[in-house]
């Protein structure tokens, strides 16, 4: 069986309360049409009655000098004939028929049920006249010495249902086919209406799509956020509620109703596109994917997608303090292999004292660095980082400079790794920069600043252009050239360490580039 369509089911329900409508008015217009009869009839018939009773001849013939039944019955039946009445009677007080015309002229006697006219008044209203329903009006005839000496009674059957029926017919015709017309149009436009606000689906398309809508979010792992132009949250899948925390019922609300933090609020709020966006809720590290939604040339709002990679920006953390490792080792390995070259050509020459003495040249360099860094830091990690920091940007022709305001405390594990993943990204960045520019230094200043772990570092580069400052923490932005694969992370990172512990990385320019990173030494709770 075909499903009947929109247009179609409004047709019918507006057809189906139509009829209804004018099955209510029919019977109110019929028994309306009775009433009307016999408020509109019983006043003729009273008149017309009245006009009998009042009639000179009749008065007297029913009074000293009577006259011939024939001659009553000739007034009656002109009357009648001029009403269309069912029957026009003369009766005496007691209801005894003297004379008249039409239905109950033949019998005897006629009931005058509650008549009032016997004690001298008219009275109108329904009796049973033949067996028929008919409307009556009685009027008394009076003599000059107001005695009463007879009753006119004057009736008229009233039309059966089928002929009320037809008298209101052609009305309920004319409205009947008026409301048809205007439910059809009413019915095309309202449908025309609701099939542009759904895209023209037809209901049981809508109800499918709904049905998909809510397996699909309940389904799905990524979060799903839709926000409307007003700010208004119109789709909120599970995933999404358990990453921002929002509670149920959260659907329907604007972002400034809901309590999320301010930079996640931000984020769903914009219009523009975004991708790869990485925000910090509740110690969680989550990227975001937003798309602007468009339809008929106008934004309808914007869609965005929401993934939980704490544990992966976890283990880039570890990877990257690996790389920079492996990288360090790989200088000191190349170093090393330039000395012992160095060393093996002097003793190949008998250069017994050369030996010596740049045997002991590189002992000193290598403790100077060493007693420089621990002198100024005193957690062992740090150091050590630093330390092969100095020989990785010497190999690469920079200077890698501790500043003499740095001053380190020990620090616990956890606080340790995050400065050693932020200090080592920035410098690796900050030397980077320095050889891309020709420049000659890196400068490094470390402090604790009432409970907050300070890690600055400036490079000697071309510095960060005014329009990047808002992008350069983005993930996968970079300005080194080549596969763009693994590029792009270090400062996410940095920025992610940080809002992780409740902290902020900042940049400026003054020479180069001055990054600005502070831990607080207490992790903010998640």
């Amino acid at each position: 069986m075909a499903v009947q369509t929109l247009a179609g089911q409004f047709l019918a329900l507006q057809l189906v309360v139509l009829l209804l409508v004018l099955t209510v008015a029919s019977a109110v217009s019929v028994r309306q049409s009775a009433a009307d009869f016999r408020d509109t009839r019983g006043v003729l018939l009273l008149r017309g009655a009245e006009r009998l009773a009042g009639t000179e001849p009749v008065r007297v013939g029913l009074g000293e000098r009577p006259i011939e039944p024939e001659t009553l019955t000739a007034y009656a039946e002109a009357e009648r004939r001029n009403l269309g009445a069912t029957a026009v009677l003369f009766t005496s007080p007691g209801g005894a028929v003297l004379a008249g015309s039409g239905a109950g002229a033949a019998r005897g006697e006629v009931d005058l049920g509650p008549s009032t006219a016997r004690d001298l008044r008219a009275w109108t209203g329904d009796l049973t006249v033949e067996g028929e329903r008919s409307v009556v009006a009685h009027v008394p005839v009076v003599s000059n010495d107001g005695d009463l000496l007879a009753i006119v009674v004057i009736a008229e059957k009233y039309p059966s249902l089928m002929q009320r029926a037809r008298a209101v017919l052609p009305d309920l015709g004319t409205f009947l086919g008026l409301g048809l017309a205007l439910g059809v149009a009413g019915s095309w436009l309202l449908s025309r209406l609701i099939r542009r606000r759904t895209r023209g689906l037809e209901p049981a398309e809508i109800a499918a799509l709904a049905d998909q809508r809510e397996a699909l979010l309940h389904s799905i792992r990524e979060g799903v956020v839709a926000v409307s132009p007003d700010g208004t949250v119109t789709v909120l899948s599970d995933s999404a509620r358990e990453l921002l925390g929002l509670p149920d019922g959260s659907e329907g609300r604007t972002l400034d109703q809901l309590e999320i933090e301010p930079a996640v609020r931000a984020a769903l709020a914009g219009g523009s596109s975004a991708r790869d966006q990485v925000v910090v809720v509740d110690g969680r590290v989550v990227v975001l994917n937003r798309s602007p939604v468009h339809h008929g040339g106008r934004r309808v709002g914007t869609v965005t997608t929401l993934r939980d990679r704490t544990e992966l920006m976890a283990m880039q953390s570890e990877l990257s303090a690996r790389r920079s490792v492996t990288d360090t080792l790989r200088a000191q390995t190349h170093e090393f292999q330039n000395q012992l070259h160095t060393i093996s050509g002097l003793v190949q020459l008998g250069e017994y004292d050369e030996v010596q003495a740049f045997v002991g040249t590189l002992a000193r360099r290598r403790a100077a660095i060493s007693d420089t860094v621990t002198r100024l830091v005193d957690d062992p990690a740090v150091a050590a980082l630093l330390v092969a920091k100095v020989s990785l940007a010497a190999e690469r022709g920079v200077e890698l400079r501790l500043a003499e305001q740095t001053a380190l405390p020990r620090l616990d594990p956890d606080l340790s790794a995050d400065v050693g993943t932020v200090l080592g990204n920035l410098v690796d960045n900050a030397v980077d920069a320095t050889v891309a520019s020709g420049g000659p230094t890196v400068d490094v200043h470390l402090r604790d600043d009432d409970g907050i772990v300070v890690v600055q570092v400036a490079d000697t580069g071309a510095g960060v252009a005014p329009d990047a400052v808002s992008e350069v923490f983005r993930r996968g932005w970079t300005t080194k050239p080549g596969d763009a694969s693994g590029r792009g992370v270090g400062l996410a990172l940095v920025q992610v360490v940080c809002e992780r512990r409740g902290g902020s990385v900042s940049v400026h320019n003054e020479t180069g580039a001055v990054f600005t990173a502070r831990l607080p030494r207490s992790r903010r709770d998640g």
